[in-house]
């Protein structure tokens, strides 16, 4: 994992409005999109949206937050001003939206470089969270995951958008979107990168949020973007280790250490060989309930 800090929630919201940001830095969110994209219409509000974000920059209001705009994309005319206005400390990075391929992080991450080196910042400071919203973009996403290794974060699935392209159909149990998630998740953790699971649409279904977050969990994703506060607690729950797993986790760890002390090959739980992979999975669960405990 490449970063020191939580990425179980991504919460998004407009950021033209102030008060939905002042709600947003109370919600406990992990991490906080404040949306210049799709939600900062008509176009005059774009400019609104990074004003608002240089104001709680100037204000001190964004300390302690892990803050990442999404801009807009490459082709919109708007991505300059937003990344040169908002290159300034006290923002973690970027999502960057409606990536098909590696070629649109690559231009972003030289984007950034060059302003960094202009604002004397240290080059490589802002992270990037892609997201992927396309059929051509989940054929390319490990091409997108290599681009720009030491700046991607996260990797966000956009499934109203893939759906649209694909020209498939939602179903409840989500088997049409199922593949393209597998996929998503496999190339982000084979690149060392966090997979964010799509957004929950029936905002105040917390039922069904659960099972959905419960799918993605199974499937290997560590976090999930999101539209409301009310999502974050049973998110938390979900992408947190219970007691149960660290629990579990501690015991393993242990019993391994005691039979290298011992000088025995192999350790036993339960009359189960424990492998390297379970001990892996181990060590993974306590790194995750330390940062939970370091941040929440």
């Amino acid at each position: 994992m490449k970063v020191d800090f939580l990425t179980r929630s991504l919460l998004y919201l407009p950021a033209h409005k102030e008060h939905l940001v002042e709600n947003a830095l109370k919600s406990g969110a992990d991490m906080l999109a404040l949306d210049l994209e799709d939600s900062c219409q008509p176009i005059e509000n774009k400019q609104l949206g990074r004003d608002t974000i240089l104001k709680f920059l100037k204000e001190g209001l964004l300390e302690g937050h892990k803050v990442f705009p999404r801009v807009n994309d490459r082709e919109s005319g708007e991505l300059l001003k937003d990344v040169y206005q908002l290159t300034l400390p006290g923002i973690t990075g970027f999502v960057y939206p409606k990536c098909t391929n590696g070629q649109d992080i690559y231009f972003i991450g030289k984007l950034l470089e060059t302003i960094e080196y202009e604002k004397h910042i240290p080059v490589g400071y802002f992270k990037l969270i892609p997201l992927i919203e396309t059929t051509g973009a989940v054929a390319n996403i490990n091409d997108v995951c290599e681009a720009c290794p030491e700046r991607i974060i996260a990797v966000g699935f956009g499934a109203e958008d893939y759906m649209s392209d694909l020209g498939g159909r939602h179903n409840e149990g989500g088997n049409s979107i199922f593949s393209a998630r597998a996929i998503i998740a496999n190339a982000a953790k084979a690149h060392d990168i966090v997979p964010l699971d799509i957004v929950h649409m029936k905002v105040h279904d917390l039922e069904d949020l659960e099972r959905e977050m419960n799918v993605a969990r199974d499937l290997g994703y560590e976090g999930k973007m999101l539209v409301h506060p009310k999502e974050i607690p049973v998110c938390h729950r979900i992408f947190s280790p219970s007691e149960e797993q660290v629990e579990w986790a501690e015991e393993i760890v242990f019993l391994s250490e005691e039979a290298r002390k011992e000088g025995r090959g192999v350790a036993y739980l339960n009359n189960k060989f424990i492998g390297p992979p379970m001990l892996k999975m181990a060590q993974d669960v306590l790194k995750k309930n330390e940062l939970c405990k370091r941040f929440d």
